[in-house]
């Protein structure tokens, strides 16, 4: 298991479970354990997800698709814990939804 602080501070934890969860559904991310990491403690911006979850995304002008945004989907449980649900590569993030965080 891994563990980094969210922008907010927040220790959020990566586990082999969802690491296993990220792969299988999203192929294109296996081997992006450590993009995954980064976009969650250096994030461009976070946006508010669905069922109190986050969204941090970070701009890559290279991944193994092509120029992508990495989004990862994560929830702040308290202000000592937090989990990533899920992340992806997107051409371009939500622009729909509410920007709760920008460096």
């Amino acid at each position: 298991m891994k563990i980094v602080k969210s922008c907010m501070g927040v220790p959020v934890r990566l586990t082999p479970e969802r690491t296993e969860h990220i792969e299988r559904r999203h192929p294109e991310m296996t081997g992006e354990g450590e993009r995954i990491l980064e976009t969650l403690s250096e994030p461009n911006f976070v946006q508010e997800g669905d069922a109190q979850t986050l969204i941090a995304v970070r701009h890559y002008a290279k991944t193994p698709l092509t120029e992508k945004y990495c989004c990862v989907v994560y929830r702040e449980l308290n202000e000592e814990d937090g989990f990533i649900v899920t992340a992806y590569f997107a051409t371009k993030p939500a622009d729909w939804r509410k920007i709760v965080w920008k460096r």
